[in-house]
């Protein structure tokens, strides 16, 4: 990551905002949700920081693919709460976050719940 831009073209020239810009946005509204516990890996995100590689992109996939921002999120939900419900506000947040500060009105947010946090 780090390589890929979403620009924005204007009269004076044009914008680029980095994959890894939009990660850390998403990153921050999903950990703002009530119920959620934490962001998850995927398997070969896990595999990398085995084998010492540093990873900023934990639980967030962001894509840029013609003039629409993929999102995907992968979070653990805190056990009692109601997934559903978490899935969905963290989908409208994401998608809120996303439109407010990068102005991009083409976006879709894939939420994965890939686990349940219980209390210790």
């Amino acid at each position: 990551m780090g390589e890929t831009y979403i620009t924005c073209r204007e009269e004076n020239g044009s914008i680029n905002i980095s994959e890894d810009v939009v990660s850390s946005m998403v990153r921050s509204a999903v950990t703002d949700v009530e119920g959620v516990a934490g962001l998850s890996n995927t398997a070969g995100a896990e595999l990398a920081e085995l084998i010492g590689l540093k990873t900023l992109t934990k639980g967030v996939k962001v894509q840029f693919v013609e003039d629409k921002i993929i999102v995907d999120t992968i979070i653990t939900v805190v056990y009692g709460c109601n997934i559903v419900e978490v899935a969905k506000t963290v989908q409208e947040k994401v998608m809120n976050t996303i439109q407010s500060t990068t102005g991009f009105e083409q976006a879709e947010v894939n939420v994965h719940v890939s686990g349940i946090a219980f209390e210790k």
